[in-house]
């Protein structure tokens, strides 16, 4: 693989790390898994972003939350996420992120097939978070979030791919093993443990 290439020096960092999870097709069981395994104590922000119509993602949100040591619920127009939660993109509106942090949904890219967008995302993520960002592609159709995950790759971001054998649709993670976007390739089962390493040590 490739070496990642380091964050440019003039980005201004703080101290609590992002922790970007992107899904489509088998993603709920899948969330359910890796945000399960996280601490209570985990000290990382969370956003989520799954492919599913707004009419649903206040239920998906409140299920993943029964599964998570941490709580979960739709992130909020204009909020910063914060160490020790997650937030869930709750809108068909894409959830993006604004400079200094803050969440916003916007209908742009109006022609990003998947709602929200992953890439979108990610790449947002990649330009606006002051601090280190871990981005993690789960199992979904399709390609949505391995140009993102090779932004925040290329700006010295740890990035984290499902591996096939654990995917219930490996096309999002294989796009993204195509790209060398995944700085690791992971069962899902290594995804939690690897994720509360990763954080304990940039954080």
């Amino acid at each position: 693989m490739k070496p990642a290439r380091t964050a440019t020096a003039q980005r201004p960092r703080s101290a609590t790390v992002l922790v970007a999870i992107g899904a489509s097709a088998g993603g709920p069981s899948a969330l359910a898994e890796v945000l399960g395994g996280l601490p209570a104590g985990f000290a990382a922000a969370v956003v989520v972003i799954q492919h599913v119509d707004e009419q649903f993602s206040a239920g998906l949100a409140e299920w993943l939350d029964q599964h998570c040591a941490l709580p979960v619920r739709l992130a909020r127009d204009g909020e910063l996420p914060l160490p020790g939660s997650v937030l869930v993109a709750g809108t068909n509106d894409h959830l993006v992120m604004s400079a200094g942090g803050c969440l916003l949904y916007t209908p742009e890219p109006k022609e990003a097939v998947y709602r929200p967008s992953v890439d979108a995302f990610f790449e947002s993520a990649s330009r606006h978070w002051p601090g280190a960002v871990v981005g993690v592609l789960l199992t979904g159709m399709g390609r949505d979030g391995a140009r993102g995950l090779r932004a925040l790759r290329e700006g010295g971001h740890h990035t984290i791919a499902q591996d096939e054998a654990s995917s219930a649709v490996y096309g999002m993670p294989k796009a993204a093993a195509l790209l060398d976007a995944a700085v690791e390739i992971l069962p899902l089962d290594g995804i939690a443990p690897r994720l509360a390493r990763t954080c304990a040590a940039r954080a």
